[in-house]
């Protein structure tokens, strides 16, 4: 049976509105509802591609990764991605990784 923990939203640090004020300043975040937390399944290590902010790199979106969530899911017994050296983006456009998707781990 997996694990699952509660976190802090980190789309929206926790408040449960739109940080970028996009739709409105009352906007919910689209990531946890409004809620301010999110349950992400251990274990989960910090999304390589956003650096664990839960927005896309060079953009005010949502991260394609781990879904603003700022961490991932792994497996046990993950390694260094050898496409992105762990960074979780690829070096030449900042996409995701597609060897890894952007988790940094295989």
């Amino acid at each position: 049976m997996t694990e699952i923990t509660t976190l802090t939203c980190a789309f929206c640090k926790g408040k449960g509105k739109d940080p970028f004020e996009i739709m409105s300043k009352e906007a919910t975040c689209q990531v946890c509802g409004g809620r301010g937390k999110v349950a992400v399944a251990k274990p989960h290590v910090k999304c390589a591609h956003c650096q664990g902010k839960g927005v896309s790199p060079n953009s005010r979106n949502v991260c394609t990764v781990c879904n603003g969530r700022g961490v991932i899911s792994v497996a046990d017994g993950k390694k260094v991605c050898p496409g992105c050296g762990g960074s979780g983006s690829a070096q030449e456009n900042n996409l995701p990784c597609l060897k890894c998707g952007g988790k940094g781990v295989v």
